[in-house]
């Protein structure tokens, strides 16, 4: 923004200076040729007289150092003809005298007694004729070189254009003050939103500099950064604290509700059976909103992390329950190498991504995880798959799908887009080829350089936590 006030104001001020110094130097060129043509005109008629006197006594002898010291003095050129036309004197030393100008139109007018005043691009010229009264004697031609003129209007250009140089590094000057000074609170709330934006304002911005409008703002935006930082702080600590109070009276009620197995009739023990497994899935959901308050309320930054070598620790560790579920895990597509991730971000989400697929995997079926360019591990199984709603909805909090009757939280897929979107990656779902569902995670590898937020500062993410 600094930039954009910058060049207007100078662009408002190039519009001022061409607006008043075009119209002064052209009127300056002008009348500066307007008095050199007045000149010229007046020294033609002077030495017109001087000339015609002259030739009327019979004095031509006199005529080549008339011209000729005229000439020394101002650097013009000066032809005198007779009233024929032809040439008495020259002041050009390449002239040559006893020729005839008659033909040419200014001598032909002058010996008609009409003077002729021409302004050209080399030269001015005016011719005179050398008359008394009604008696044409003769005709003179001064020509004054316009370079000297020119000289002049360009030195007039350049000293205008020296001055409006000056004017501009002077408006430049003030305008960069001025707009570092309106942009200033506008800044330091740009960077305030940044870190707002990433859960944290440790810079509040400056409210003492700037425009009063933009100083009110930014009070304004510190005063509702602050009330919002404590309400979340405040509904983080809910979270937290209201996790942890009902775990205790969770695992009660669990001890109790196996203590009553002696004493209930046998028809009895499904219900009871059923109850306590109500209770262990509310224990698991508590553990899970606990899970996600430590993820909201810890950060940490992104490290490399190899994905080969943590997909073959986690296949190994899956690979024996897989095999007691009769399903395959496999690992296809070529090295991944090193990607971006926050410390056991990799190892929750692929354990969550795993446990799904089991869990919806027929016996006899195959659970892939594909390695695809661009840093990318798909993981892939083929049960009955989700419909395009479903998979709009598999990262609500709590969302379970219609007809589901595994004990699941619906709290896993949120935890792990939580996870890869703070390691700088994204998460997606997608019908699987056939049937079954395909679970895209993108990560960035290294040398794509570290996630970094809007500031261009390394971007933090939740610490690691157990997912249960």
């Amino acid at each position: 923004m600094t930039r954009r006030l910058l060049l207007s104001y100078l662009a408002l001020a190039i519009l001022v200076l061409a607006g008043l110094e075009l119209p002064l130097g052209w009127i300056y060129a002008r009348a500066e040729i307007s008095r050199a043509s007045q000149g010229v005109e007046r020294d033609a008629s002077m030495l017109a007289e001087v000339t015609e006197e002259n030739i009327e006594e019979g004095n031509l002898d006199a005529l080549p150092d008339v011209v000729g010291d005229y000439a020394t003095r101002t650097g013009g050129r000066v032809v005198v003809t007779d009233r024929q036309g032809i040439v008495l004197a020259d002041s050009d030393p390449s002239g040559r005298t006893g020729i005839s100008l008659a033909v040419e139109p200014d001598i032909a007018r002058a010996l008609r007694n009409q003077p002729t005043v021409a302004t050209g691009d080399e030269a001015l010229s005016a011719t005179m004729p050398g008359s008394s009264g009604t008696t044409i004697r003769g005709a003179l031609r001064l020509t004054y070189p316009m370079a000297e003129v020119n000289a002049r209007v360009h030195r007039l250009w350049g000293a205008l254009a020296l001055a409006g140089a000056c004017i501009l590094a002077a408006v430049a000057l003030a305008a960069f003050t001025l707009a570092r000074w309106i942009t200033r609170p506008l800044r330091t709330l740009e960077a305030a939103t940044a870190q707002l934006a990433e859960g944290r304002l440790t810079e509040p911005p400056d409210t003492t500099t700037g425009p009063p409008e933009l100083r009110s703002l930014a009070a304004s935006f510190t005063h509702t950064a602050t009330r919002l930082q404590q309400l979340l702080k405040a509904q983080q600590a809910f979270a937290s604290e209201a996790s942890h109070q009902l775990k205790t009276p969770l695992t009660a009620l669990r001890l109790r509700l196996e203590n009553f197995e002696p004493y209930l009739a046998p028809r009895a023990h499904g219900s009871l059976e059923e109850a306590i497994g109500e209770v262990e899935r509310l224990s698991r959901m508590v553990q899970g909103l606990l899970a996600l308050a430590r993820l909201e309320n810890s950060a940490t930054t992104p490290e490399p992390v190899v994905l080969d070598t943590v997909i073959a620790d986690r296949v190994a560790v899956w690979e024996s329950l897989a095999a007691e579920q009769y399903v395959t895990l496999a690992v296809t597509g070529t090295r991944t190498g090193r990607v971006w991730a926050l410390p056991g971000a990799l190892e929750q989400v692929i354990d969550n991504l795993v446990a799904n697929a089991l869990r919806v995997s027929p016996p006899g079926t195959t659970v892939t995880l594909h390695r695809a360019p661009g840093a990318e591990l798909h993981i892939i199984d083929q049960g009955p798959g989700m419909t395009e709603a479903d998979r709009a909805r598999a990262f609500d909090r709590f969302w379970r799908a219609a007809g589901s009757h595994h004990d699941g939280t619906g709290l896993g897929l949120p935890i792990v887009r939580h996870l890869v979107q703070a390691s700088g990656g994204n998460i997606t779902l997608h019908s699987a080829p056939g049937t079954g569902l395909d679970a895209a995670v993108r990560l960035r590898p290294v040398a794509d350089g570290l996630p970094r937020d809007s500031s261009g500062h390394p971007r933090p993410g939740p610490a690691s936590v157990t997912v249960p």
